[in-house]
């Protein structure tokens, strides 16, 4: 490796693990595509480690037709039955239709307010948190009732700070990271 110290949780046996570290968590990106992305792969997170998401994630990206939330809103029970028969991906069938369904609700969100980043906005306003060793907060808590609300499933507290973190509306590198940043 390179001699940098990194966060506790990077594996650095894994290269995809140590690239998406090192130049994409905790980086701000409010793209909505990418946005969309993450909520989904997030979601699969759920009583996995993010490692193990990381490491399907092209194929996921592949199987979801790009991360296209309209594509994936329309799927029907005949693509749930192919996902869920997937080797390649996360094949617990009640996170396929949630995936289905929580783009159906990204899709109303995008449409109601422009764009997920502005529906974003209205919780975090514009700022980013700068806080280490918590896996919830008042944001996530939230982010994931109002999402909840809206019939959004896997979207629990734990799960949209993760989300957070990974589109850089908080950074949690650890102090002895060379990432790390306090945001002062």
């Amino acid at each position: 490796m390179d001699g940098k110290q990194r966060c506790k949780w990077c594996n650095l046996k894994n290269a995809r693990y140590v690239e998406y570290h090192d130049h994409e968590w905790c980086i701000p990106n409010f793209d909505d595509q990418y946005l969309y992305e993450m909520l989904i792969l997030e979601s699969f997170q759920a009583g996995l480690s993010w490692e193990c998401v990381l490491n399907k994630r092209d194929s996921f990206r592949a199987a979801y037709d790009g991360f296209d939330w309209n594509k994936v809103a329309a799927y029907d029970a005949r693509k749930l039955s192919e996902l869920a028969s997937d080797p390649r991906l996360i094949r617990n069938k009640r996170k396929i239709a949630a995936s289905v369904n929580n783009s159906r609700i990204f899709k109303a969100i995008v449409d109601e307010y422009g764009s997920f980043h502005a529906y974003l906005k209205t919780f975090t306003h514009d700022q980013i948190l700068y806080e280490t060793d918590k896996t919830t907060n008042a944001l996530s808590d939230a982010i994931s009732s109002d999402l909840k609300k809206r019939g959004m499933t896997f979207v629990g507290s734990v799960i949209i700070y993760s989300y957070l973190q990974a589109i850089g509306v908080i950074c949690s590198h650890d102090k002895g990271c060379f990432l790390y940043h306090r945001g002062e």
